[in-house]
């Protein structure tokens, strides 16, 4: 009986554990590394764009257009207003491939076509790495905004109210010229 007891006790604590160490990204947390690669196997992580806020935008393909609304938005501050300056700020994309039954292959033409018209670069988590350590929930669509420290300062997963869009945008203009 007691080993059972002491079996049952050292799986909760292996069980309470691996919860701790995939926990729940919050605004205010340093956002855990990820290496994740683009269409042509090029290997990205937040490294990659060391010294600039960082837009992540982690998507089911089923929910590709959920927040087009406020991708055009920021598109709009970023490439015509120019009231963001693209030197301190970058959005990508990460394709959550295992949240779909979408074949790989039209996923990748899907975000290519994202890719180019939103000039950005577009990476695929083939195995829902990001969502399982950052804590981010499936069949949706995230934005996750870090500052040049990756320190998360916003996050909000479904779709972002178009109320929201104004606040967002000023954000990422304070934090760009922090």
């Amino acid at each position: 009986m007691k080993k059972l007891i002491y079996t049952i006790f050292l799986s909760f604590i292996a069980i309470a554990s691996t919860y701790a160490q995939t926990g729940k990204l919050e605004v205010g947390m340093k956002a855990p590394a990820w290496l994740l690669p683009d269409a042509n196997k090029k290997e990205f992580s937040m490294d990659s764009w060391a010294g600039k806020v960082l837009q992540v935008n982690y998507v089911d393909p089923d929910e590709q257009d959920m927040n087009e609304t406020y991708n055009e938005a920021l598109d709009k501050a970023v490439k015509t207003d120019k009231i963001i300056d693209s030197t301190y700020f970058k959005g990508i994309g990460v394709v959550d491939t295992k949240s779909t039954w979408k074949p790989n292959g039209l996923i990748r033409t899907i975000a290519g076509n994202k890719a180019k018209k939103y000039k950005t670069v577009i990476l695929f988590d083939y195995k829902a790495t990001l969502q399982q350590i950052w804590g981010l929930p499936k069949d949706s669509y995230s934005v996750v905004i870090l500052d040049k420290n990756r320190i998360c300062r916003y996050i909000y997963s479904g779709k972002v109210p178009v109320t929201e869009n104004e606040k967002i945008i000023q954000l990422i203009i304070g934090l760009t010229k922090e």
